[in-house]
């Protein structure tokens, strides 16, 4: 992939390429007459443009698209999927641009049925070229090592030099796990020469500098592929990483030793292994999200009168806040917030000092309110995390979120729990339909890592529709034991 103005150069001027020979081919005669016979778009009506008036529209056209593409022409590395759904986003804010522009003047109206038919081609071709720009150029593969562990970086240098990648060289925070022996040729003069602060030690390997470049890095030296060498791979920079190279379209390897840690791409012998850092295939990753928005969509319009009753019921109950937010940990150990009813007292963690489990359930504790029992009866204090799915932090079917302080713990003690944090995480999920929660972390894993394995979209629906049974039958369960 080029770099630079290259890059810009290049991605710019294929944009106005592509945007005019577009638009030329839906204001040809033939073409339109052609559409001119397809139901509802038939009644467009068809009237080419010529001379000036041709000139304008292009130049028009070309310019809007080409703006609202500015975000795409920086060189950053993307996934292929990630380059589509910004592409697509980015066309359709030209679509509307232009027609806003064509309805507040007419004099530089693009005609509606040249809207209507370049939308679609510029869904295709404009993703397609950047998708082109992003190809690998033809050339051994480029690779870096980052790691906080000296001995771990000197030995996965070793071993990817056995390999056929290119390691380029190293980047190293500003403090080291482990000790800095003399073996290790850190000096106090090296560490203050290297670039970002970050340590210098002998690995053979050029020094390139500390974590907080690694973007820079993976863009300037157009970096394939990223190799771990962390001390400890339950750290916030191991998962930092892997987040980078999952935001950037980089292949991450580890040493062997870290395979309870990480997702392994398949089974691997060797002794660096690949991660799969993207469990998920771009078809079924689209089916996911487009069920996910909509099933939360729909969800919260549906639920809108129960949720209005909902807060009416607890307001009357004891006159609190409606809503109760905790953290939770989401796809590769980062942290979002997560909303639901409240049901226990105010302040009830601070006013106790006992934490709140993701996972407690019933009336059994005492905090709980008489509305919050029902709730958590019915399930019906998830309903606020439905907004979390719609906009992207969570899937609805998934891992479990715990709170970070509790994954500490458990990861301390389960040792393929990390293993959870590369897909993101759900309302629902195979552990929680069979009553599995994270008071049986042992348990719980092998459920999640099940799922993970097993995940597709037929999957899911499998999943979300035992889910849905399970509500109804606590929900009728508990409407019995009412009426008694």
């Amino acid at each position: 992939m080029d770099t630079g103005w290259q890059y810009r150069i290049a991605s710019v001027g294929g944009v106005a390429a592509l945007v005019t020979v577009a638009v030329m081919l839906v204001n040809n005669g033939t073409v339109q007459a052609a559409v001119s016979m397809v139901p509802v778009i038939g009644r467009l009506p068809v009237d080419p443009p010529a001379g000036a008036e041709f000139v304008i529209e292009v130049v028009l056209t070309v310019t809007v698209v080409a703006g609202a593409f500015i975000p795409l022409y920086k060189p950053r590395p993307r996934r292929i999927l990630d380059i589509i759904a910004l592409a697509h986003k980015r066309v359709f804010v030209a679509v509307f641009a232009l027609a806003t522009i064509g309805y507040f003047d007419y004099t530089y109206k693009v005609p509606r049925l040249t809207l209507v038919l370049i939308t679609p081609i510029l869904l295709v071709i404009l993703p397609a070229w950047f998708i082109w720009l992003r190809r690998p150029e033809a050339r051994s593969e480029r690779a870096i090592v980052v790691g906080d562990d000296p001995i771990e970086i000197s030995r996965v240098a070793e071993a990817g030099r056995e390999t056929d990648l290119a390691l380029l060289g190293y980047l190293f925070p500003t403090r080291p796990q482990g000790h800095l022996g003399e073996n290790h040729g850190a000096t106090d003069a090296d560490m203050m020469s290297a670039a970002d602060g970050g340590y210098r030690i002998e690995t053979g390997l050029d020094q390139l500098g500390g974590l907080s470049r690694l973007e820079d890095v993976l863009v300037n030296h157009d970096i394939d592929t990223v190799i771990l060498a962390f001390g400890e791979t339950d750290r916030a920079e191991f998962f930092g990483t892997l987040d980078a190279c999952y935001e950037h379209g980089v292949a991450a390897k580890a040493h062997r030793n870290a395979a309870d840690a990480v997702l392994l791409a398949e089974d691997d012998p060797g002794v660096l292994v690949d991660i799969d850092i993207e469990p998920w295939d771009i078809q079924d990753h689209l089916v996911k999200r487009a069920f996910d928005v909509g099933f939360a969509g729909i969800g919260l319009l549906v639920l809108s009168p129960v949720i209005v009753a909902i807060a009416i019921a607890i307001k009357l109950d004891d006159g609190g806040s409606i809503l109760y937010e905790q953290e939770r940990t989401a796809v590769f150990g980062e942290t979002f917030d997560v909303y639901k009813f409240r049901s226990m007292v105010e302040n009830a963690e601070s006013a106790t000092g006992v934490k709140i489990s993701d996972e407690d359930e019933g009336g059994v504790d005492p905090r709980v309110t008489r509305v919050g029992r029902v709730l958590r009866q019915t399930h019906l204090d998830e309903i606020p995390q439905l907004w979390a799915v719609l906009s992207g932090k969570m899937s609805v079917v998934g891992p479990r979120p715990e709170r970070p302080e509790i994954d500490a713990d458990i990861q301390h003690g389960v040792d393929d729990w990390p293993k959870r944090w590369f897909v993101k995480p759900g309302l629902t999920g195979l552990a929680q339909i069979n009553d599995v929660t994270g008071k049986e972390p042992g348990r719980k894993i092998r459920y999640d890592l099940q799922y993970i394995k097993r995940q597709s979209f037929s999957f899911d629906m499998k999943i979300v529709i035992r889910q849905i049974w399970k509500v109804l039958a606590d929900t009728m369960r508990l409407v019995t034991e009412s009426s008694k």
